[in-house]
């Protein structure tokens, strides 16, 4: 059995109304403590892509916590039989939560046909009533910013078996609002260690019942003034201790119970018949104020938070693009030198393409003396038969001229010595 220093366990009852009227995809709840530790509980009442109700636990601050952090939490969900309390469906699990899972529940928690079916007594009013019960081990709980911070509830465990007080209300935000993102929305059916069951034989009263009881109850506190002055000075001290620190410092000890009770003291307190009308208002409005104050400090935080991202996405784009211009600077200049080289490589071109115009033409020139030559060769090649034959009958002509001539030769020579003496 764990101790009661090392666990704390609260019941919160949320309320979803108007359920036939929803547009939006998901709500949240207002943030609620346990365990020092902010929580909220995130609902898709038309299903996160499928036909059942969706519930899931899930941290508001998972964008800011510190590297390594993680939060360890068991928890139950249930829906509410409004007919028969004894009919209610629930279902529990545990999770170790961190910064990259931050939201951890039930994708099927109970089956939307069912929940819609009005004798099944899950709707009635057109209004859907549950309960989230966290259990978180507070030794156990990976958080830099609490460790040395203890809190101190009326809903601790006493080294017993968790005895749960009357439930808080938590509101989930109505259609349209509460839509802050979720890391983690498309989560298993159901985790090991979940089942269904339906709630032990505790009775659950009526809604309007529950709300005239705790109405009439502080009116007749109010009116009784149960809290003695030892308590009445208690409070005082609680408030001025909790205002004397930052409101993020407070909301993060996770006494914001302690403080909405001091003030519920005060304002119920005999001594408050001391204070005039306008200080006793003020009080009373001062109490119903401070529930919607974890809500805005909460929102408050993540929207510093994310100013601190958009600076950082705001400098990593401003790099890039001094990146960008030095690139496009760079590229500029290379594009001139390129295009200077090419300028003086097409005046290259130029006159390469004159000299291969001059060479075409000579070629051009050549080809066609050439061609003549080689037909004239051709056409003479044809007609060489005929001058050999030519050369053939000239050489034999020859031939017979030169015999001729030797005969006239030998004849004269013969008759050379008849002329001579004839002469004589």
């Amino acid at each position: 059995m764990e101790s009661s220093s090392s666990r704390q366990v609260r019941r919160f009852r949320w309320k979803i109304e108007n359920f036939s009227l929803i547009k939006t995809k998901k709500s949240y709840s207002d943030i609620f403590f346990v365990g020092g530790n902010p929580w909220r509980v995130l609902i898709f009442p038309k299903g996160n892509n499928v036909d059942h109700l969706s519930i899931y636990l899930d941290v508001p601050d998972a964008a800011t916590v510190p590297p390594g952090w993680s939060r360890y939490a068991k928890f139950r969900f249930t829906v509410i039989n409004q007919i028969d309390p004894k009919n209610s469906t629930s279902k529990e699990t545990s999770h170790n939560f961190n910064a990259e899972v931050s939201d951890w529940g039930f994708t099927q928690l109970l089956p939307l046909s069912e929940l819609r079916n009005l004798k099944k007594g899950f709707l009635m009013n057109d209004a859907c009533l549950g309960l989230v019960e966290v259990d978180v081990p507070t030794d156990e709980i990976i958080d830099l910013r609490l460790l040395s911070l203890v809190e101190s509830d009326s809903n601790e465990l006493n080294g017993k078996e968790a005895e749960i007080s009357k439930p808080e209300e938590i509101n989930i935000a109505p259609p349209g609002q509460g839509e802050t993102k979720s890391t983690n929305q498309q989560l298993p059916t159901s985790q090991p260690s979940s089942h269904s069951e339906t709630i032990k034989p505790e009775e659950y009263p009526s809604e309007e019942d529950m709300d005239a009881l705790f109405t009439s109850l502080e009116s007749v506190l109010a009116s009784h003034g149960v809290y003695s002055s030892e308590e009445v000075k208690d409070a005082l001290s609680i408030i001025e201790e909790a205002l004397y620190m930052a409101p993020l410092n407070f909301f993060e000890t996770g006494k914001f119970s302690t403080l909405d009770k001091a003030f519920k003291v005060l304002s119920s307190s005999d001594c408050s018949s001391a204070l005039a009308v306008e200080q006793k208002t003020e009080l009373l409005a001062m109490g119903k104020n401070l529930k919607k104050l974890p809500h805005r400090v909460a929102k408050a935080t993540q929207d510093k938070t994310l100013l601190a991202e958009k600076e950082s996405v705001k400098l990593t784009l401003t790099h890039d693009l001094e990146n960008s211009l030095n690139f496009f600077e760079q590229g500029k200049a290379e594009l001139k030198q390129i295009e200077l080289k090419i300028a003086s490589l097409l005046e290259q071109v130029d006159e390469e393409q004159k000299k291969k115009m001059n060479i075409l033409a000579a070629r051009m020139e050549k080809f066609k003396i050439t061609n003549d030559k080689k037909m004239e060769l051709e056409a003479l090649g044809k007609e060489w038969p005929e001058y050999e034959a030519k050369v053939k009958a000239a050489e034999d002509e020859l031939k017979t001229v030169a015999a001729e001539w030797s005969r006239m030769k030998d004849f004269i020579s013969s008759m050379k010595e008849s002329f001579i003496k004839g002469t004589n």
